[in-house]
């Protein structure tokens, strides 16, 4: 579609220095003169569009030229801003920050102070991560190994990795890379992992697969929970697991069922809620609740 063209020869302009109609024609697969119509078009819409015949000529926009209204709304600005100030919010660098103030420039007719979405992405722990952020993402840029202490419920290990994605998933951030313990890619979550230092470089794979983020794969569901809550709970169902997680039964409980990645954290979510939740299935959960239980009540009748 024409529209289509236009923006994409518009987004090539804003980003190179200049080019031509040669090379813009080989790459929309058009003819030379269609290139020539579309940039007519685009100097009518109010685009600034500068051209240069001979050697070293070719086309390019005016220096100096700033996006209005034509390409981005009040709107857009705002949301724009929104997404920046939520990354600044767990940047250690204050990089979004001196970007926000570069795209604001010159566009204050539009820009208002008056935000409407406010995002803050950093955790409670916000002044352990942000050195760690900034220090992976370094590592990324410069091609430097990470060598850091990682503590799991399997145990603590030493891992050096090749750093290749930095990851925020729902309230957590991860670290994706080679790991060279496992000769295989991992995810490693930013806070378990301490003593974080680049260690050499290395150089980097061409085919990286693009980490799998889905919750089948990052939380392969190997237990299916079932147990009665009391009505007391019914805002923690919600908040944590949605309306449509329980079932109201006639005496006021809550019927719910749910998959479970591994036992531990089912262990510690269930324990965290005390006398609040009777688990009805599977045995096995049942079973360590019961032995969980009797080793509390054994230590602190010693005590």
């Amino acid at each position: 579609m024409k529209i289509d063209r236009l923006i994409g020869i518009l987004s090539i302009l804003l980003q190179e220095e200049k080019t031509t109609a040669p090379e813009l024609a080989k790459r929309f697969e058009v003819s030379r003169r269609t290139i020539n119509r579309d940039i007519e078009d685009l100097c009518m819409a109010g685009i600034p569009i500068v051209t240069s015949q001979g050697a070293g000529g070719g086309i390019s926009i005016m220096d100096g030229y700033k996006m209005d209204r034509t390409i981005l709304s009040s709107k857009d600005m705002q949301m724009i801003m929104a997404g920046l100030r939520s990354l600044d919010s767990v940047s250690g660098s204050h990089y979004y920050g001196q970007l926000m103030e570069k795209l604001k420039a010159g566009s204050s007719d539009f820009v208002s102070g008056n935000e409407s979405i406010l995002i803050d992405l950093s955790s409670w722990n916000k002044e352990s991560l942000s050195p760690k952020i900034e220090l992976i993402q370094d590592a990324i840029e410069l091609e430097k190994t990470l060598r850091f202490q990682y503590y799991a419920p399997g145990g603590e290990t030493e891992r050096e990795i090749e750093p290749y994605f930095l990851i925020f998933k729902w309230s957590s951030w991860y670290v994706y890379g080679y790991c060279l313990l496992r000769n295989d890619f991992r995810m490693f979550k930013l806070n378990r992992m301490t003593d974080i230092a680049h260690v050499k470089s290395f150089e980097k794979k061409q085919d990286v697969p693009v980490p799998d983020l889905s919750k089948e794969k990052v939380f392969p569901s190997d237990v299916r929970v079932k147990a009665l809550f009391e009505p007391c709970m019914k805002w923690q169902l919600i908040e944590e697991y949605g309306a449509e997680s329980f079932t109201e039964q006639p005496d006021g409980k809550l019927l719910f069922e749910c998959d479970y990645a591994d036992d531990e954290g089912l262990l510690s979510w269930l324990l965290s809620l005390r006398d609040k939740v009777t688990v009805i299935e599977p045995e096995s959960i049942r079973r360590k609740m019961f032995h969980i239980a009797t080793e509390l009540t054994e230590k602190y009748r010693k005590e």
